[in-house]
């Protein structure tokens, strides 16, 4: 293409351009901002294209073998081989392959460094959540030993506290532990046999035991254990994908030209397989030392991200802390001030402090998780990190690879062109042409038998049906194979044997084509010569044509109509092969006739051409609606593929991942100039992977501002760098991957997606998430899942949290005003460890509000013009850290620096500019659910408590004021067993009296925080609708949550030896519970009229209806091309 004309585009006062097409992109440097801004450091960017990557990665191996002969590579390992015969060479020595095993070690990939199951409880246990809960339990035992007499039940209440932290630690490590062990069962380092010749003896070893000098024996189906150099080969054709991402079989051979390792032709890779042929290689790399190893080695330099739960969590127990701490030293110095007491304020701020605490909420977040995993683990998703759960909900942008992932990785026939009629393999809405209703049809026939006898492809056994079997090979070949045998009739394996194969010559990068010769009789002699291919190719060899039923010379007429055929199939994106055939005369060609390749004692041209047949990798079942929901969902989903970029949009908008213009596409409708398209008039950009590197920010901002995105023709550092580009932007990136190559990009991403049917054992270590069924569809369902726990978890906090006013009030009214003290610690524990717990717990089945209503919300922190300008001016005040020029990597400060820099912050411009900023999007608390919790709700819980307090009190003849004057009289400690006699007119009141009369009042207390929470438990359930209907009822474990909550309250208040301990009363009457019942009822009312006020001025922002989106589900076209196949003639 050419080099298109500069065109400028205003953004953020940059001058920048950006042209795209279909098949490649153009791209020139452009005046950028400040390289700090917004973007990740340079060094990360490495751009280059294939041979580059291949160069770097190749500086950090040893490999220089391949540039040896056969003689110095032996001479080198003290190997014997004999080139004419490998079959007959020596190998190592039995002694010597043990001596080497010894000095070198197996030949096992290192496992990647792990932490021992002690750190790991440590670093579960020192969460900032749970550190909250410890010093809370410490502090709860200094307030013990500054006054043991009146604190005694605070022996129980620090062991609880630290306790739970230590048991939430352990829901967290137990639940990592069982992820990784269920992991360990998946991950399959290294095939377990291998073959070798050892003192000429061909035996199998276990591939831990292969050591360097080894002589491999490499066949067909086999997974290359270690990196070996090829000294003998019959057609041996490895798959390189996992390493290198080239979806095309690589040929390997004696010999080599390339100074690269990577496209060496004489050297095969440890974890790549070998789909056809056979060899015979010398190992030079073992374990660790192989190109695998190193590409595992360099995965653990790739930081983990932190995920956003773990921020926001972070934060909140930030906030949370905070506040306490604020309140507790304003309350000292308020107790100070009014009693002039240091053991009575301490005591009096401590408890203040533990008010605040949400004791309950770590092990409700942590069981939360737990049970969002295990039904994710119902759903084919294995979460190896608790917090991967709600990542999942929270991603922004989705970069997937397409074979295997978005298609089934299984080649299947789309359409047949031959006899000059086009036929429908299969029956899609979108397919033209004729169906086939008989495997006999004259040029079907033809291409049916040259897809069954002209092929390398093998069955993996043949004791089965033959739908049933596996095939190994090519992929394009074997869905030829599959084609034939659903179509041809009689037994398909005897048709192998019965038109046995006397010649061929495989299919090479050379000729692009493979012909062979097979023993099928005809009326002019007993063989017949088969060739597919390139058509381009193909074409070219052939004189002849089948045409409406006539074997005719080929005219400029046909080669127009062949054209046209051909051009229709690529257009789809299919992979065209064309199909050519001789009957060789009998006289020339006898049945006994010897062939051979290298005289090319066979006929060259001439041949007759049969016709053309397209072969698709189709979109796997369920994929097409789940991009669809995806996008619906306001995720950006992006397809990073090593296709052909008109393979790529092909299958882009077969899958709903592509549905708008291309700039070429408007250009073609309207007649213009390409140069003439405006940038905001096409959303569709496919990217050629070779125009990256020269990609400067400004056009990356404008890629990722287009919803529809192809990278074709990839390398492994791409994916890597489309990860980095997105995050800078501000996206929270989701990558899923198979390939060793795919590592990096998938522990760099927010979260890491891996395969397990087609994953390597790398790219399953690097994730945080594994597809154990391969399907992008699960995606989907993971991303509902994680947008419905994040609502439910800002549920059970917002429900959770309410609490907490209700119990600090009282504490606060306890030395302000001074009243009686309303609540106890002892009583603290049991509203957030006993039936808060149970009730917030049942959020984890809450279901959505709706049925659609998640997956139609944009994502929680979508990435906007004002979210990437908040990003970036946050990066400029905060100057990315120095670079090693040694090592290249950032010079992080000591830990006294930094502890340093963090008690200096609060006193920085900065530090509060970050504070003050508001975020985009919503996150898990926000002032919303704080004003509700603690300023609204919390509120009128605490004057519901109130109220129950002073009229039970009144019910006993104690008026407030009479309490505040017993509470205010220091000289005399009222209100316990042991207190003097208080004379109120007339009235006396015993010890007894004092004692018994609180302990109803506080078990009124109890009461009221329980009933005024339970209103607020099924308040809290509406977000988005009135709180009000069928919706609030649907979860039946909401019932038993506080159903169970009821049963604690009635144990402690009603069984008279738990009154001591929990200061409770059975005498507590439950006619004033109803007090609080009428305040339930308040509160609800207000949510309602609240929710209203919110519907006016906030309103829900759903996502805008993408137009062309089809949903109807890929299963039933998927059916109605399998009618077809189905057909047996």
């Amino acid at each position: 293409m050419d080099k298109e004309k500069p065109r400028l585009s205003g953004v953020d006062n940059v001058q920048r351009t950006i042209a795209f097409s279909n098949s490649n992109t153009n791209l020139r440097t452009f005046p950028s901002r400040d390289p700090r801004v917004g973007t990740a450091p340079a060094d990360s960017f490495s751009a280059d294209h294939n041979n580059k990557n291949a160069d770097d990665t190749a500086k950090n191996i040893d490999i220089t073998e391949h540039l040896l002969s056969l003689e110095q590579v032996c001479t080198k390992y003290s190997v014997q081989v004999n080139a004419a015969r490998p079959q007959d060479s020596f190998g190592l020595g039995n002694a010597q392959a043990a001596k080497l095993l010894v000095e070198n070690g197996p030949n096992t990939l290192t496992p990647p460094k792990r932490k021992s199951a002690l750190q790991k409880y440590i670093i579960c246990l020192t969460s900032l959540f749970n550190l909250m809960l410890i010093a809370s339990g410490i502090l709860v035992y200094i307030v013990l030993a500054i006054d043991y007499k009146d604190n005694k039940a605070n022996v129980y209440m620090g062991a609880i506290l630290i306790g739970v932290a230590f048991l939430n630690a352990v829901i967290e490590w137990y639940q990592e532990r069982k992820s990784e062990n269920t992991l360990a069962a998946l991950l399959q380092m290294i095939p377990p046999k291998t073959h070798v010749i050892r003192e000429r003896k061909l035996e199998s070893v276990q591939s831990a035991d292969v050591v360097v000098g080894d002589v491999l024996f490499l066949r067909m189906g086999d997974k290359v254990p270690a990196d070996c150099y090829v000294f003998a080969a019959t057609d041996l054709k490895v798959d390189n994908s996992s390493l290198t991402g080239e979806s095309e079989p690589q040929e390997r051979e004696p010999g080599n030209t390339m100074r690269n390792p990577f496209e060496a032709t004489n050297l095969a890779f440890n974890g790549t397989l070998a789909v056809s042929g056979s060899a015979y290689a010398i190992v030079v790399r073992t374990g660790d030392g192989t190109v695998l190893g190193q590409i595992a080695g360099l995965t653990a330099g790739e930081e983990k991200a932190e995920s956003p739960m773990s921020h926001e969590i972070a934060r909140f127990v930030r906030i949370i802390a905070s506040v306490a701490l604020l309140t507790a030293v304003v309350f000292f110095a308020t107790g100070m001030g009014l009693y002039n007491d240091f053991a009575f304020s301490i005591n009096f701020a401590i408890g203040t402090f533990v008010a605040f605490v949400p004791e309950g909420l770590p092990a409700t977040v942590t069981m939360l998780l737990t049970i969002a995993a295990k039904r994710m683990a119902a759903e084919n998703v294995l979460v190896k990190d608790l917090q991967g759960v709600e990542t999942l909900g929270a991603i922004t942008c989705l970069a997937t690879d397409k074979t295997g992932t978005l298609t089934r990785n299984q080649m299947m026939v789309t359409n047949l062109w031959t006899n000059g009629t086009m036929y429908a393999a299969t029956r899609a809405h979108n397919d033209i042409g004729e169906s086939i209703s008989s495997g006999n049809i004259t040029g079907v026939r033809e291409i049916l038998l040259t897809s069954t006898l002209c092929c390398s492809v093998k069955f993996d056994r043949s004791d089965v049906p033959i739908d049933k079997r596996q095939l190994l090979g090519d992929a394009t070949e074997s869905g030829l194979v599959r084609f034939a045998f659903s179509r041809l009739t009689g037994d398909f394996d005897e048709m192998q044997a019965q038109h046995t194969k006397v010649f061929e010559i495989p299919f090479n990068s050379a000729n692009k084509w493979m012909l062979s010769v097979h023993k099928l009789t005809h009326d002019n002699g007993p063989l017949t010569l088969m060739m597919k291919g390139a058509p381009e190719r193909v074409l070219r060899l052939c004189s002849t044509i089948l045409y409406q039923d006539r074997i005719i010379p080929l005219t400029d007429a046909h080669r127009a109509e062949y054209e046209e055929m051909y051009q229709y199939m690529a257009s789809q994106g299919h992979r065209v092969l064309a199909f050519a055939q001789l009957q060789l005369d009998g006289s020339a060609y006898p049945e006994n006739f010897t062939f051979d390749k290298k005289r090319a004692n066979y006929p060259e041209t001439g041949y007759t051409f049969v016709g053309l047949a397209s072969l698709e990798d189709p979109p796997k079942h369920g994929v097409r609606e789940a991009i669809g929901r995806c996008r619906s969902a306001g995720i950006q989903v992006i397809m990073v593929t090593g296709d052909h970029p008109l393979t790529a949009e092909a299958i882009g908008r077969k899958i709903n991942l592509m549905v708008g213009e291309t700039r070429d596409g408007v250009a073609a409708r309207t007649g213009q100039n390409v140069n003439d398209i405006g940038e905001d008039e096409y959303d569709a950009v496919v990217i050629h992977g070779e125009s990256i590197a020269d990609m400067s920010d400004a056009d990356w901002d404008l890629v990722f501002r287009k919803p529809e995105v192809i990278f074709a023709r990839t390398s492994p550092k791409n994916k890597l760098e489309i990860v980095t580009r997105a995050q800078a932007l501000g996206h929270i990136c989701g990558v899923t991957g198979d390939g060793v190559n795919d590592s990096p990009a998938l522990k760099k991403a927010d979260l890491g997606i891996a395969m397990n049917e087609s994953g390597s054992d790398v790219s399953k270590e690097a994730a945080s998430m594994i597809l154990l069924d391969d399907n992008f569809a699960t995606i989907v369902k993971g991303i509902e899942e994680g947008r419905l726990i994040f609502a439910n978890l800002k549920k059970s906090i917002r429900y959770t949290v309410t609490h907490s006013i209700p119990e600090v009030i009282p504490q606060i009214l306890y030395i302000i005003v001074p009243l009686p003290p309303m609540i106890t610690s002892i009583m603290i524990l049991v509203i957030d460890l006993g039936f808060e717990v149970l009730a917030a717990l049942t959020y984890a089945w809450e279901p959505p509000e709706s049925s659609n209503g998640l997956m139609k919300l944009p994502p929680r922190k979508p990435v906007t013009m004002r979210s990437i300008a908040m990003l970036r001016a946050r990066a400029l005040r905060h100057p990315p850290l120095p670079i090693d020029p040694h090592t290249g990597q950032p010079i992080k400060p000591s830990r006294i620096s930094q502890a340093l820099a963090a008690v200096k912050a609060p006193f920085t411009r900065v530090w509060w500019q970050d504070r003050l900023e508001r975020p985009e999007g919503e996150i898990l608390v926000d002032g919303e659910l704080l004003s509700w919790s603690y300023l609204e709700a919390g509120v009128l819980s605490t004057i519901s408590l109130i109220v129950v307090f002073f009229v039970v009190l009144n019910h006993h003849g104690i008026s407030p004021r009479q309490a505040r004057l017993m509470a205010k009289d220091t000289s005399q400690n009222y209100f316990n067993k042991d207190s003097p006699d208080y004379t109120y007119n007339g009235r006396i009141f015993t010890g007894d009296q004092q004692f018994y009369a609180l302990n109803e009042a506080r078990t009124g207390i109890m009461f009221s925080i329980y009933i005024m929470q339970v209103f607020n438990l099924f308040i809290c359930k509406a977000r988005f609708r009135l709180p009000f209907g069928k919706f609030m009822f649907r979860n039946v474990r909401t019932f038993y949550g506080f159903g169970a909550g009821l049963v604690l309250l009635l144990i402690v208040t009603y069984i008279p030896p738990l009154n001591t301990v929990f200061n409770s009363s059975y005498k507590s009457i439950p006619l004033y519970w109803l007090i609080a019942v009428g305040f339930g009822c308040l509160l609800l009312a207000y949510a309602t009229g609240r929710m209203l006020v919110l519907r006016k001025s906030k309103p829900i922002q759903w996502n805008q209806t993408i137009d062309g989106l089809h949903m109807h589900p890929t299963i039933w076209s998927m059916r109605q091309r399998t009618k077809s196949i189905d057909v047996v003639v």
